[in-house]
């Protein structure tokens, strides 16, 4: 977060914020009364609270964060770790607020652990694309981006969460709460990453056309993208061309199909997915970026 930029440091707590509460309400909706295993240091706070129920789980979750938010500061720097430590006190506190206030009677497990991994992931997205974590294994897992810099934060996330959820089905005797707690830490990590990275998925289009000036200067009028002229030769003719390559918004692939097609409805066009697109236009390079 930039700090000189007040604007948009209310804006990203803000939905730091409003991830915290529906980290917490999913939590304490889906996963505590239908004892669904958790991953990460939640789940020893449910390990606790299982057999002590006078223990709060959002104070263990609270003490268990302290060594790991040590460490963190050394690595990841001031303005993560205070958003971190913000979400992390939001989320433990929230937990055992929302927990005394109202007690969620328990559902069919199924529809806990899909509709909880679909909310938990949302928020967990929210939270992450403020560069913020909840603490415990999310905090893990966000070391761990800085050498597995090419994962998937959410895919980072399952791995450090699987052996918690082993605990959770010891601890409660029940191997199908670790199996519901499967299914819902792989659609919450999903979700995730598809609220982290899809949100942001771009588009790259190869042009091989006979009309390369026109239809560049099409796109850059009404799409407003450059394109990169690569050279090329036909395999069969021989002969010479320039091939248009263009990064897009998803959005706009539509009106680049239509504009190429009326420029020359003989032009080969290829349109591949890109993901983590940087430059003017598209994302910033930001240090420690997920």
């Amino acid at each position: 977060m930039k700090k000189h930029d007040p604007i948009r440091l209310v804006r990203d707590y803000f939905w730091i914020a409003l991830g915290s509460v529906i980290y917490s309400i999913s939590f304490d909706w889906f996963y505590v009364p239908n004892q669904i295993g958790f991953g990460g240091l939640t789940a020893l706070g449910m390990i606790l609270n299982h057999f002590s129920p006078a223990i709060p789980i959002g104070i263990v979750v609270l003490v268990i964060n302290i060594p790991l938010f040590l460490l963190g500061w050394k690595y990841l720097g001031g303005g993560t770790l205070v958003s971190s430590l913000f979400a992390m006190v939001a989320t433990s506190v929230l937990v055992d607020l929302i927990a005394a206030l109202y007690t969620f009677p328990p559902m069919d497990p199924m529809l806990a652990a899909v509709f909880g991994g679909v909310s938990l992931g949302v928020s967990l997205g929210m939270i992450f694309s403020k560069r913020a974590t909840t603490g415990g294994t999310d905090l893990i897992a966000r070391l761990l981006k800085l050498p597995f810099a090419w994962l998937p934060i959410g895919k980072l996330l399952m791995v450090v969460d699987l052996a918690m959820l082993l605990a959770v089905s010891i601890a409660f005797r029940s191997m199908e709460s670790a199996m519901y707690g499967i299914i819902a830490l792989y659609i919450s990590t999903t979700v995730m990453d598809g609220v982290l990275y899809g949100l942001d998925r771009s588009k790259v289009a190869y042009i091989v056309t006979s009309e390369p000036q026109a239809i560049t200067e099409e796109i850059d009028r009404q799409l407003d993208r450059g394109v990169t002229y690569l050279h090329g030769e036909g395999s069969f003719s021989r002969e010479e061309k320039l091939i248009l390559m263009c990064a897009f918004k998803q959005k706009q692939i539509v009106p680049l199909k239509e504009l190429v097609h009326e420029l020359d409805p003989q032009a080969f066009l290829i349109v591949c997915d890109a993901h983590e697109v940087q430059g003017q236009g598209f994302r910033r390079y930001q240090k420690n970026d997920i």
